[in-house]
């Protein structure tokens, strides 16, 4: 019998057609219909009509799978892989471990991190915004973004991978710390506009994620640059607007561990070939294959905490 013929199993009634199961893990139609035939998985139903319907536990393992492509890993490494395997992976626990192996790796200390995470499964958003807004007064903006907010991002992301946290909790923790944010940066002295770098940041359209891209906000605001916010998700051409309008030395672009990095690389060369060459681009991002497919002319930038020796080089280039 042919693989792409209907299978037995009835479907279950939470299942997901094909477009729906793309729209929420971000794996093509095209991507889902060779491992099909390829590794085996998925193994979609099928409804009356011959269409793909994919039960929800083959969902939740192809966005695990989704987290480790982004995370540089190849899918014929991982598309096979249980659950359990991909969660351990994604933890950082290797494959096949013995569970005590996985309890201690599990382990967390008590630090101010996990103390958020338990308001934030608590649902307690008034006492983690609280928890937060002391944080930040106690260590200063940069202090916060660096040594608070990037590590608790980071949790989130790993406590969700294991399937301890909700994508609406995820989604509240990054609201949340948006609007602690905002409201120091709203607060903060404002650079002279005669400051340099003048700084435009923004993602691409295919970008929806904005944290990131508010914390590089607020770190390039503590080291004295000028900056224009953008938001996410801005047209090509419009970013090219705003970089000539606000006589721009660097554009910064944020991207998630959900972008496609090829689609990210391709982006960046063509904007590298539009701005002037004084012009500098950033681009902050997660993604190992994107770095290791490094583009001419872009300065990729791992981590946050970058920022400010960047920052002082390209300062001191200039003096």
């Amino acid at each position: 019998m042919s693989i792409e013929s209907p299978t037995e199993a009835p479907a279950s009634p939470l299942s997901l057609t094909i477009a729906a199961v793309e729209r929420d893990t971000r794996i093509g139609k095209d991507t889902l219909r060779v491992w099909e035939r390829r590794y085996g998985f998925p193994q979609p139903s099928r409804d009356a009509n011959g269409e793909r319907l994919y039960p929800p536990d083959q969902v939740e393992r192809l966005r695990h799978v989704k987290r480790m492509l982004d995370a540089g890993h190849r899918p014929g490494r991982i598309v096979n892989l249980s659950l359990d395997e991909l969660q351990r992976l994604g933890d950082g626990s290797p494959v096949g471990g013995s569970p005590a192996a996985r309890a201690s790796t599990d382990a967390h200390d008590d630090t101010e991190v996990q103390r958020l995470l338990r308001l934030l499964r608590a649902h307690d958003l008034g006492a983690l915004r609280r928890a937060l807004s002391q944080a930040l007064l106690r260590v200063g903006l940069e202090r916060f973004v660096i040594d608070l907010a990037m590590p608790l991002v980071a949790e989130v992301g790993q406590a969700w991978a294991r399937g301890q946290l909700e994508v609406f909790e995820e989604h509240l923790c990054s609201e949340t710390l948006e609007t602690v944010l905002r409201t120091a940066m709203s607060a903060s002295p404002e650079a002279s506009a005669a400051s340099r770098p003048r700084v435009v940041l923004t993602t691409f359209p295919f970008e929806a994620h904005g944290l990131g891209l508010l914390m590089a906000d607020a770190l390039f605001l503590v080291h004295g640059c000028t900056t224009m916010n953008l938001g996410r998700q801005t047209p090509l051409h419009d970013l090219m607007l705003a970089s000539q309008a606000h006589a721009t030395d660097i554009v910064a672009l944020s991207f998630s561990a959900a972008s496609n990095p090829n689609q990210a690389a391709d982006s960046l060369a063509e904007l590298r070939s539009r701005l002037p060459a004084e012009v500098e681009i950033w681009a902050g991002s997660p993604l190992a294959a994107l770095h290791r497919r490094a583009v001419d002319g872009v300065l990729l930038i791992s981590s946050l905490d970058a920022i400010g020796p960047e920052i002082e080089r390209w300062k001191a280039a200039r003096r």
